[in-house]
């Protein structure tokens, strides 16, 4: 079963989106929060689903997450079939459909009873990895199944040799957009969601496996050029990660940095994230900032080498529980 964010599939579902995702208590977590969780996410939730909503137009007017993870999972079936391999593969979204209710119902009904699950975050988080698995096992209580189930959890993957070679694959593809003779002056920027510093003291790996995979990929690599990473996409007054991207990307053009490669380092598929917070903001501050060339990196979606991936660590766990 394959764990993913989920994203609004028209504009009338982001403000119950919204909802869902700030009525998460691994998202709002803070003392007595249970008392007032549902009341404060209908407000934030209302309140900025305007402002996303024009975000969302400006990538189509929905997230493609669920397309794309669809043809992850359809891509990963494929590899299964092709190995000889009997592995159905499901698909279930933390905040919009199909939410994990359901497919518990899916899998009941298809006669599942041993689960792996395989999150699409290569880096574990409480509030991404823990948040699914907290929902699928209050799903399975709630729906009075808990010992119908056996399962299994892929923990993480940060430094998975065939995730690192798709990463550097992924930006050598995209190293090519730039002319030869400008390909040396390009800054490799590689962006990853960012978290409350809280949750780092918590003892959240999270960051830790960021700055592994950065540090893995930039080894394989082999890249002559500058590297730098920095976290994004701050909700609240918290403190989270830094430095962040708006930061970096002014800080780098008054450097002098012409030439930037965006590398979203923690998203294996397209979402309001990386078409607009990367590409279309980060875009535009950087060329307001004097840098002459922008590009993204494409995400990972059904490359070769994430797909194996995949299978890879389904297959190890599979090992390990019939073992």
């Amino acid at each position: 079963m394959l764990l993913q964010l989920g994203g609004p599939d028209n504009l009338d579902a982001i403000e119950p989106f919204l909802y869902n995702l700030f009525c998460d208590p691994d998202i709002i977590d803070i003392p007595g929060a249970f008392l007032f969780r549902r009341p404060l996410a209908r407000l934030i939730s209302s309140l900025r689903a305007p402002k996303v909503q024009e975000l969302y137009k400006s990538i189509g007017s929905k997230s493609p997450i669920l397309e794309q993870t669809t043809l992850q999972a359809d891509t990963l079936k494929k590899y299964f079939r092709d190995k000889q391999i009997d592995l159905p593969v499901y698909v279930a979204m933390r905040y919009w459909h199909p939410m994990t209710d359901i497919v518990v119902e899916h899998l009941i009904r298809d006669g599942i009873r041993k689960v792996i699950l395989v999150p699409l975050y290569p880096h574990y988080s409480r509030a991404t990895t823990g948040s699914s698995v907290n929902e699928w096992n209050r799903m399975l209580k709630q729906q009075g199944v808990e010992q119908q189930f056996e399962y299994s959890l892929v923990h993480s993957y940060p430094e998975h040799p065939l995730y690192i070679q798709a990463l550097v694959e992924r930006i050598n593809e995209a190293l090519e957009r730039f002319s030869v003779e400008d390909r040396e002056k390009v800054h490799l920027v590689f962006s990853a969601h960012g978290t409350p510093i809280k949750l780092v003291k918590e003892g959240d790996p999270y960051s830790h496996q960021i700055r592994k995979t950065f540090e893995a990929v930039v080894k394989q690599g082999k890249y002559s050029q500058p590297s730098t990473l920095c976290f994004q996409s701050k909700v609240g007054p918290q403190k989270w990660l830094t430095p962040s991207l708006t930061g970096t990307v002014e800080r780098l053009a008054q450097d002098g940095v012409t030439h930037m490669l965006v590398i979203p380092i923690a998203f294996v598929s397209e979402h309001i994230e990386t078409l607009s917070e990367i590409n279309i903001e980060a875009r535009n501050e950087a060329l307001k900032f004097g840098v002459q060339v922008f590009e993204m990196m494409p995400a990972l979606l059904d490359h070769p080498k994430f797909i194996e991936c995949l299978a890879e660590v389904t297959l190890e766990k599979l090992e390990t529980s019939n073992g």
